[in-house]
């Protein structure tokens, strides 16, 4: 067992602020001194900036990332009973989202390299279990009779799904793309179609980013942001965010409470000035964690970045058939690791009302069972990294020779 000392953790949060701590303190002072606690510079400031940083050009600040992605659906026009398909292997905040929003939820498996939406499964299920209405022009789906109107693809761990192919099946079939970029603050995409680099959260009708302290880019608490090239999409979701107020005590509509405060505005606009080097040093980590690795890749699944992606590995994770074995080792050795995620959407006591089993989303059931975050941050040292590969290769050894 590792003394305290020589302990790698699964996630460093306490070093990075207190090199921030003086910039943080210097936000908290001047909202105190202002009292703007709500809305103000510092929030359209960050929005400003975040919305450029994407390549948006719009950014409404919210309270999560949940918030985020519900707003988002609802602002683009997904309707009560209006079925949006997302997929199985992501944090439950996705579909949470999808439901608050009144649509229905369905599901396509995902790609077993890259664990993200697999556009091929997305065009057998819009081809297969939907069909469109001659007379509106809608997609429906066979069984439920419902209208299909949304798809919520997720960049998972940091990569940007493979957004093209599934674009264009949105633009086929007249559907609402939004973006769960809540792992991928940053993470670029090469579209062939466009001929360029495009950011996550600048491909889809809208997206949806989380500022949960362990993310890429992280507020001191909880915040979200939404981002959108479109203002009736942007102005329906700053709207929703506040009561559903056009202006103070004039309310449209019913609306949340989803503000984004102040503080955490402006701790986000101090982290944002470094989230480009953050995300370099992440992905020189990845590099090293291949580069240590390879050698032992045949007992080790290493993550897969195709040549479309440039993934800011918000998670970096392995597979391994033996996970529980190989985490068990890891910590006795002092090494923190994470499981994202064990049991997909699908086969969760709070969606067994819709019926799904063991076997509907094979990949999705095998990358669950097998997958482990390891640890990755921007203060992670080579020494470390060595340390937790070395770990791994004796796991390997000793299975092999078993």
């Amino acid at each position: 067992m590792a003394d305290a000392k020589n302990k790698t953790p699964f996630l460093d949060l306490v070093t990075m602020h207190q090199e921030l701590e003086p910039e943080l303190v210097a936000v908290f002072q001047s909202v105190l001194r202002t009292a703007g606690f709500v809305g103000g510079p510092l929030v359209e400031g960050f929005e400003r900036d975040f919305a450029r940083f994407c390549g948006s050009k719009h950014c409404v600040g919210l309270a999560s990332g949940t918030d985020a992605v519900r707003f988002a659906l609802m602002a683009a026009g997904v309707q009560p009973g209006d079925v949006v398909v997302t997929v199985p292997h992501t944090f439950i905040a996705t579909t949470e989202a999808i439901t608050q929003a009144g649509g229905r939820i369905d599901f396509v498996d995902i790609d077993d390299r890259t664990y993200c939406m697999d556009p091929a499964k997305l065009q057998s299920y819009l081809a297969n279990k939907c069909y469109v209405d001659q007379a509106s022009g809608k997609l429906y789906h066979r069984e439920w009779k419902a209208p299909v109107t949304a798809v919520v693809p997720v960049h998972l761990y940091g990569q940007v799904a493979d957004m093209d192919p599934i674009m264009a099946l949105a633009e086929r079939y007249r559907l609402i793309v939004v973006e769960d970029a809540c792992q991928a603050h940053g993470a670029e995409y090469f579209s062939k179609k466009q001929n360029r680099w495009l950011k996550a959260g600048s491909i889809g009708h809208a997206a949806a980013f989380s500022f949960y302290p362990g993310k890429n880019l992280g507020a001191c608490g909880e915040g979200g942001a939404a981002t959108t090239d479109s203002e009736p999409i942007a102005q329906k979701m700053r709207m929703l965010r506040d009561h559903g107020q056009a202006k103070k005590y004039y309310h449209d509509m019913e609306g949340y409470n989803g503000r984004l405060d102040a503080i955490q505005a402006g701790i986000l606009g101090i982290k944002l000035a470094r989230l480009n080097q953050w995300n370099e040093q992440r992905r020189e980590c990845a590099l090293r964690y291949q580069e240590l690795l390879a050698p032992i890749s045949g007992s080790v699944t290493l993550p897969y970045e195709p040549s479309h992606s440039k993934a800011v590995y918000h998670l970096y994770v392995v597979r391994t058939p033996h996970r529980g074995e190989l985490q068990d080792q890891l910590n006795q050795a002092g090494i923190g690791t994470g499981i994202h995620y064990p049991i997909p959407l699908h086969l969760q006591k709070a969606y067994a009302g819709m019926n799904y089993k063991q076997g509907d989303f094979p990949v999705c059931e095998q990358v669950a069972s097998e997958c482990l975050s390891l640890p990755m941050y921007p203060g992670l040292r080579a020494d470390q990294q060595a340390g937790v590969a070395k770990a791994i290769e004796e796991f390997a050894s000793v299975r092999s020779s078993g």
